[in-house]
């Protein structure tokens, strides 16, 4: 016999239960996050994998593509109410871009990253990666590995590692410097863009997507930063004295081509007159003859013999 106390329990743990249910079933997802809904541990699923993603897909090799061939599911938007059941757990993901040194590790602690160069020096790296969650691939970023962010960061340094192991420089800088270290000194920028080409594919195979790669330092062991100052000091000033000898040649040249510019200009002005007066002559005989040329050489003499202090006069008998 169902007693009225044993009712009032019941009607109460029903009322308990709702409230409850209503307290902790309904949910809103923020502007930054998004959320993924499991029934019973399971998210739900549409109709898709990330092989036919046209997305995610072109990211991976055909080799890659069945190791990391994850389900796409649904993904709950900004804005609510929502409710869910008790059943259900929410997953709520940060979707803002977030920065992570490159030296992070979740087993050991340490500042920077060591690689080896193509030259065999062991240098040290420190830089930072720029990153969000993929909302195309949740699936892996929730459940496909256990710590994304771990993945990322190593799957980065091992591309990294083997950047900077096959690095040299393109042009004429290859033939000057030698040292692999000031090569990547100054090719930071293009390590970088190279790194963020290659990390593409980790929005696919971890469900991050790689926004910025920013390698800030790259020091070698402190006695050959030594010996590299050195050898920089030097070919500064070798650079230096080149550059002095280039300026000087230059300058010497451009005066020899002036000098031989200015004196075919007097040439030119010498000779200008005598040229001047041959065409005159030459128009002088043309037009009077002989007797014409006798009385121009007459008229020129009469004032050099003003100034002759003797005149010497030949004459020639037949």
């Amino acid at each position: 016999m169902i007693t009225p106390l044993i009712l009032v329990g019941v009607a109460a743990g029903v009322a308990l239960a709702a409230v409850m249910t209503l307290l902790f079933g309904v949910y809103t997802i923020g502007p930054t996050e998004r959320g993924v809904l499991t029934t019973f541990g399971r998210a739900q699923r549409l109709n898709g994998t990330v092989a036919s993603d046209a997305d995610l897909a072109p990211l991976l090799t055909p080799e890659e593509l069945p190791r990391y061939n994850f389900p796409l599911i649904h993904v709950v938007k900004p804005g609510g109410p929502y409710f869910k059941w008790p059943w259900q757990r929410l997953y709520r993901i940060d979707m803002t871009i977030q920065t992570t040194d490159i030296a992070w590790d979740p087993e050991i602690q340490q500042s920077v990253i060591e690689s080896v160069t193509k030259d065999n020096l062991t240098i040290s790296l420190n830089g930072q990666i720029r990153w969000r969650p993929c909302e195309r691939n949740l699936y892996a970023y929730l459940f496909g590995v256990a710590r994304p962010r771990a993945h990322v960061v190593g799957y980065f340094i091992s591309v990294l590692r083997d950047r900077i192991a096959t690095f040299h420089s393109q042009g004429a800088d290859a033939a000057v410097d030698g040292i692999s270290i000031n090569d990547l000194r100054k090719n930071l920028s293009v390590i970088n863009q190279f790194m963020e080409a290659s990390c593409k594919k980790t929005a696919a195979r971890y469900g991050i997507e790689l926004e910025a790669a920013l390698i800030t330092t790259i020091d070698p062991p402190g006695d050959v930063d030594d010996a590299l100052a050195s050898i920089n000091t030097t070919q500064n000033q070798v650079a230096a004295a080149i550059s002095q000898s280039r300026a000087d040649a230059d300058q010497k040249l451009t005066m020899a081509e002036q000098a031989v510019q200015i004196a075919r200009n007097m040439a030119d002005a010498d000779a200008a007159p005598i040229l001047e007066l041959g065409r005159t002559l030459a128009a002088m005989h043309a037009q009077g003859g002989q007797a014409a040329l006798d009385s121009y050489l007459r008229n020129a003499m009469l004032p050099l013999r003003e100034k002759a202090s003797q005149t010497v006069f030949s004459s020639s008998t037949p």
